[in-house]
């Protein structure tokens, strides 16, 4: 197949372009995550290859595009509400505009393929709609951005739709960028790195950097240096489920955000013994095995909490090559601090959050998010937090991280937990990163706050704390 998707004249609709649809369908009908949703279908569908690529390629892109392929779209179908116009007749439109806007697949190639979807997945009548559609939307491909800016209420509202977040998303980044030392107006670069398809990060842990990356050139699998941990590789295509040491565990996929959290607990300097470690939300397991990889050399046992049987289950099969000193505990981690009070020398409370650092990597949650989650998940963080800091003993570390930039979660948390507990101190994790990493690493106010623009990782964050003697 060449870049274009271009397939020979036939009734049959093109498989990669149907298990995008069905992706489609599956994220907004059922709730389905494309992350799982899309491995199940390239299965069933037997595809691999450039085909497995393709539909990869169009199913990722038109969900991180989707609010921008709504505003044309709605512009293109005569006087007829995007809400009026049938889901999957929307789905079907919104690959085709990516098509022909984002891969540049000739205009008659882009339809006949989605009339051709259309009429052997829906009904023979609905292809007429679709083509005259798709016909409008071609019309203006080169004038889009021109006409969507004139049109919008505001350069702020522009930049929400064209880039493709909820506005309030795009309210949420600016407000954390000014307070963590950037320019609002950086929000445009995060945005667009949200859009571009970020790479497969893998992590070394019970095999060596130089084992791990002969066994992806024996695949055949093209890599990449990484841009922040020494552990890492970076694939810039493939699937790394086909190793066999992410197979076994020997190695893992893990942002590199994710990769420098566990090596800042690991590596921060404490006082006193080191032999036991916590990881409070553990599920599902990578920050737990990169810990773990660290503890194997220093006899230290980890306890790996998790309230959920099944991610638990997931915890466990993540650490298997270190079972021997990883303990599985199930339950809630508000208890641990009560039940277990000053027992653990290294405690990282990796909170439950918005996950609106990730949306590289799940487009589509930047849809199913709500303005109010933030707040709420904030009450479960702190109460984590807390319980966490009163299982530390004195002389500890604590790191607290999320996979979100919103204030909310990330400083406002501290600042509270700060304010309502004199024992802890905050400590600035900069130091002991910029050791870890390949390059130096910043803080401000004394806290860690990563982007995809200028970090190529998710946007996590980290804060380190530590606990005085009462």
């Amino acid at each position: 197949m060449d870049n274009s998707g271009w397939r020979p004249r036939r009734d049959q609709s093109d498989p990669a372009r149907l298990v995008a649809y069905d992706v489609l369908r599956a994220v907004h009908e059922d709730g389905a995550y494309a992350n799982l949703a899309l491995p199940q279908l390239l299965r069933r569908s037997h595809l691999s290859g450039r085909d497995a690529a393709f539909a990869t390629n169009l199913t990722y892109g038109t969900l991180r595009l989707e609010g921008r392929w709504d505003a044309i779209i709605s512009r293109c179908t005569q006087g007829r509400k995007l809400e009026d116009v049938d889901p999957e007749i929307l789905d079907i439109l919104r690959l085709g505009t990516h098509q022909l806007l984002a891969l540049d697949t000739p205009a008659h190639a882009a339809l006949y393929e989605m009339v051709t979807l259309t009429r052997n997945e829906l009904s023979q009548n609905r292809g007429g709609f679709v083509n005259a559609v798709l016909r409008r939307v071609d019309e203006k491909a080169d004038r889009w951005e021109e006409i969507i800016r004139a049109s919008s209420a505001s350069e702020a509202a522009f930049l929400a739709t064209w880039n493709s977040h909820p506005r309030w998303i795009v309210e949420e980044f600016e407000q954390s960028l000014e307070r963590n030392g950037r320019k609002a107006t950086d929000v445009q670069t995060v945005l667009e790195a949200n859009n571009t398809p970020p790479k497969v990060a893998l992590v070394a842990r019970d095999v060596t950097k130089r084992q791990l990356r002969r066994a992806v050139i024996s695949e055949g699998l093209p890599f990449s240096q990484p841009a922040l941990m020494p552990e890492a590789l970076l694939l810039d295509s493939g699937d790394p489920h086909h190793l066999r040491m992410v197979q076994t565990g020997a190695a893992g996929v893990q942002d590199e955000g994710s990769q420098l959290i566990a090596a800042i607990l690991a590596e921060a300097p404490i006082e006193g013994p080191d032999r036991l470690w916590l990881d409070m939300c553990a599920g599902p397991g990578g920050k737990t095995a990169t810990l773990a990889s660290y503890a194997v050399e220093r006899d230290v046992r980890i306890h790996a909490n998790e309230p959920h049987e099944h991610r638990l289950d997931l915890v466990a099969s993540a650490v298997d090559p270190f079972a021997d000193i990883v303990d599985l505990r199930l339950g809630s981690g508000e208890s641990i601090g009560a039940e277990e009070p000053e027992s653990y020398d290294r405690i990282l409370v990796d909170a439950p959050c918005s996950g609106l650092g990730s949306l590289r990597r799940r487009p589509e949650s930047r849809w199913t998010k709500r303005p109010e989650d933030p707040a709420e998940l904030a009450t479960l963080q702190l109460a984590l937090l807390t319980s966490a800091f009163a299982a530390l003993r004195p002389g500890g570390v604590l790191v607290y991280s999320t996979c979100t930039p919103v204030l909310t979660e990330t400083r406002a948390v501290i600042e509270k937990f700060l304010a309502q507990t004199p024992q802890a101190a905050l400590r600035d994790p900069a130091p002991v990163a910029s050791d870890v990493a390949l390059r130096r690493v910043e803080s401000h106010d004394a806290m860690i706050q990563l982007w995809p623009d200028t970090d190529q990782s998710d946007a996590m964050f980290i804060a380190m704390l530590s606990k005085m003697a009462s």
